[in-house]
């Protein structure tokens, strides 16, 4: 018993040395030494897995978007639109109990994209991308004179957000989305032909690299990495595989565009939303064919002389995952953190954000994960974290209290996810 005691009191003493000799060097990771955090009584509202607990880290800031974490445990959080003039938030916790004690900001523009690489953090506007110089603290050095790295990105209003990620060879990755549901001569309007060849495909409906340390690239020195994807918010570097991963946005209207050949629950579940495995020059199909995930098949899309039964897209690839339609997936990360079960263990997690074209009545407001092994998916996917909403039933996306934006992952495998309703941050742990 004596020994237990002295083995307890030499941990105990040992953690308090070590805090201590971090502040008094004013070492800002003395922060994040704490190995817990109290969850809230209600898990924040979350409905989760056995285990795993939540807490809100911070509420009310804003438009949360994206968001990236330091390895001290400071919060960066895109704003899709600025507040007080800042479009970028920094939030820290100064005293160790999860919650942002502390909230600064800066960069005057809207958008969605942000990310930690190598000491920069970059973010990106709806056309154009930055990057900001990091110090040994992860704290951003030059606050008001960003590098400009690109330029010129196509913005209209439709899928304008640009989402960024970089690979581990110097290369930034950014979606730009097509300013359409389908290429239609007249957009979402009944009846009307698609566009063939369709001339979005040349500067948007893809996956764009740059060179992520090149200041003043403009869109034309970019490589036109993917294309046929509608619309791509959440996407991510799987290091296993060292290959980019993405998920679509699937096109709307089939069922109030087409009811000749859908009926209104087809309008809800289809198309897809697809979880793509891309390699340079991968054409996804888009807005020719669509996935459909009940008959497990490329679709002609009724624009380009389809029904709702003829196959098509031979030259496009197939999706590696296939979820429900209409939810509208925001937020992606491959989860490489040890705090979870090892059922966990670089699987993906997918925030879905919910999506006002899915009828007779709304889904998603969820995280969902999938299970993945040898980089690929290993089992069927599930809700992860639910509740966002704070409703049972909604009819309009306009009801939900909450809708999950962002994910990324904490120093001590946190999973942190960000809202957009009201600019709420929860932390999930397992404990």
């Amino acid at each position: 018993m004596k020994k237990k005691w002295l083995y307890a009191s030499l941990i105990a003493f040992t953690a308090f040395a070590v805090t201590q000799t971090a502040m008094a060097a004013g070492d800002d990771s003395a922060r994040i030494i704490k190995a817990t955090v109290t969850p809230d009584a209600d898990n924040a509202g979350l409905v989760l897995p056995s285990g795993f607990k939540a807490l809100q880290v911070a509420d009310g800031i804003g438009k949360a978007r994206h968001i990236a974490v330091t390895a001290k445990g400071d919060i960066y959080v895109k704003l899709q639109r600025t507040k007080d003039g800042k479009g970028i938030l920094l939030l820290k916790d100064t005293n160790g109990d999860g919650k942002a004690d502390n909230i600064t900001g800066f960069g005057n523009f809207n958008g969605t994209g942000i990310t930690i690489k190598n000491d920069y953090l970059y973010a990106s506007s709806d056309s154009e991308v930055f990057r900001y110089k990091l110090d040994a603290q992860q704290q951003v050095v030059n606050k008001t004179a960003p590098e400009k790295i690109i330029t010129g990105l196509l913005f209209r209003r439709q899928h304008e957000s640009k989402s960024i990620v970089l690979d581990n060879n110097g290369n930034i990755y950014v979606n730009i989305g097509a300013p359409s549901n389908s290429c239609q001569e007249q957009d979402r309007q009944k009846g009307s032909k698609g566009k063939y060849p369709c001339p979005l495909l040349d500067y948007a409906a893809g996956i764009w690299q740059f060179k992520a340390d090149k200041p003043g690239q403009n869109f034309t020195e970019g490589t036109r990495y993917a294309t046929g994807l509608r619309n791509v918010v959440g996407l991510d570097w799987n290091n296993t595989n060292n290959q980019l991963f993405v998920m679509q946005h699937g096109r709307d209207g089939l069922f109030d565009m087409f009811p000749e050949y859908y009926n209104e629950q087809q309008g809800a579940e289809l198309p897809a939303e697809c979880l793509y495995a891309l390699k340079q020059g991968d054409d996804a199909g888009w807005p020719y064919i669509y996935y459909d995930q009940l008959q497990k098949n490329k679709m002609v899309a009724p624009e380009y002389g389809g029904d709702g039964k003829k196959t098509g897209g031979e030259k496009a690839i197939n999706p590696i995952y296939a979820f429900p339609g209409h939810l509208a997936p925001n937020g992606l990360l491959f989860y490489t953190g040890t705090m979870f079960p090892e059922k966990y263990r670089n699987g993906a997690f997918i925030a879905f954000h919910g999506s006002w074209n899915r009828s007779p009545q709304q889904q998603g407001y969820f995280v969902a994960f999938v299970p993945f092994k040898d980089g690929k998916p290993a089992g069927e996917w599930e809700i992860f974290a639910n509740n966002f909403a704070l409703a049972d039933k909604i009819v309009s996306t306009g009801e939900a209290k909450h809708r999950p934006c962002g994910l990324a992952q904490g120093p001590d495998g946190s999973l942190y996810v960000s809202d957009d309703v009201t600019g709420r941050i929860y932390r999930i742990i397992y404990q």
